[in-house]
């Protein structure tokens, strides 16, 4: 009888690992490394004296260097080897602004013009300005702030708005029956449009979760709402101290409340139709 012959491996067929999708590390594929947790777009795929390695960025510019090794990198929650990829690089996708915009490389800003978006207070103009800030910048749309509405209508009529002169309005705590909304509804018209959110101020437009908390704090009539929510969230009652925190989680359009998003958007339409230089 012939004896059989045996390999090197005598693990067991059944409790052998299937192997691994092999995925070509191709420049701006998002992977995340198994070992370490670290997520990012590859950056590049080279040659080292230790074998070939694959340079990932996360969302904050940092690179990390890693082996290309077998079941090395998750894929959308999959296990896959990343190979070198072959054939010339493809072209890099268009980047996207902070809104989520296709980002124009090298647009220089235009002309401001004479249309305009007014905002309540500050904070709100500092955060359009974080998301929308580079689309602004080339469609020449400048952003003031009023400190409040109760003196819009005399506001608008010093602005004279008309054609090709239109003024947008971005409105705090815009609901039925507020003193917002009465104010709103005589100063709007054909060259004139007001929207708002619902949230009493723009820190309640940026999700909680990207802040690092569960919710926004219920702060009563009557109470100062930033004091308030900084008294209940436990930070130093440092309004300025917590809004700069508030406005560092904020990197794009996803970590904002999407009654904000579509009010912004709508104000950018209004003041840049078609055919309005």
């Amino acid at each position: 009888m012939r004896s059989r012959q045996y390999g090197p491996d005598l693990t067991p067929p059944w409790k052998k690992q299937a192997p691994a999708p092999e995925v070509p590390a191709e420049r701006d594929l998002v992977v995340e490394e198994a070992a370490s947790g670290f997520c990012g777009a590859v950056v590049r795929c080279e040659k080292t004296a230790e074998g070939f390695t694959v340079t990932l960025e996360d969302r904050f510019g940092k690179h990390r260097v890693f082996p290309l090794v077998p079941r090395g990198f998750l894929l959308e929650g999959r296990t896959v080897t990343l190979v070198r990829p072959t054939g010339p690089a493809p072209a890099r996708a268009p980047g996207r602004t902070a809104s989520g915009s296709v980002a124009v490389p090298g647009a220089r800003a235009r002309v401001a013009r004479e249309s305009r978006i007014y905002v309540e207070g500050r904070h709100d103009a500092e955060l359009v300005e974080r998301v929308w800030g580079d689309d602004l910048r080339i469609e020449g749309v400048v952003v003031e702030y009023l400190e409040g509405v109760d003196d819009l209508p005399a506001i608008v009529a010093d602005f004279a708005p008309g054609p090709g002169r239109r003024l947008g309005v971005l409105v705090d705590h815009l609901l039925p029956g507020t003193k917002e909304h009465r104010i709103a509804a005589r100063v709007t018209g054909p060259h004139v449009l007001v929207v708002g959110h619902p949230y009493i101020d723009v820190w309640q437009a940026v999700k909680p979760s990207s802040v690092g908390i569960p919710a926004w704090p219920a702060v009563p009539r009557g109470e100062d709402f930033k004091l308030g929510t900084c008294r209940r969230l436990g930070w130093p009652e440092d309004t300025p101290a917590a809004w700069k925190r508030i406005l560092s989680k904020v990197d794009s359009y996803k970590d904002l409340e999407p009654e904000l998003l579509g009010r912004v958007e709508e104000l950018i339409d209004f003041v840049t139709p078609p055919g309005q230089e």
